[in-house]
């Protein structure tokens, strides 16, 4: 889950368990309503805890090149990633020599 979705969570879980439950108790609730304040705030504290223990997703692939061959005449030798799309880190370590035009050695950003 991602960190701005688990905030999301706890924060309504949080509300959750605080404001209806909380409004029931001080109007003198019956039987029923002390029941679904029980229920609404165990289910509360479940969805807190939860989240609470939702791992972080990760940053994405990680693309690496490493000892590439020559690039010539418009090839690559590397990553291609078009316009910077791509999630997770890109590495290229001693790629190969690239010559003529349009040639690219390494990570290649261009559309």
């Amino acid at each position: 889950m991602m960190q701005g979705g688990k905030i999301a969570v706890i924060v309504l879980a949080t509300a959750g368990i605080l404001s209806t439950p909380l409004i029931w108790l001080l109007n003198s609730p019956g039987a029923g309503q002390l029941a679904g304040a029980s229920v609404q705030t165990a289910v509360g504290i479940v969805t807190l805890v939860w989240a609470l223990f939702q791992n972080p997703a990760p940053a994405g692939p990680t693309d690496r090149a490493t000892r590439t061959g020559r690039a010539s005449r418009g090839g690559l030798t590397g990553i291609k990633r078009p316009g910077g799309r791509g999630h997770g880190s890109a590495t290229a370590e001693r790629t190969g020599d690239a010559s003529g035009e349009g040639s690219v050695s390494g990570i290649d950003y261009s559309s």
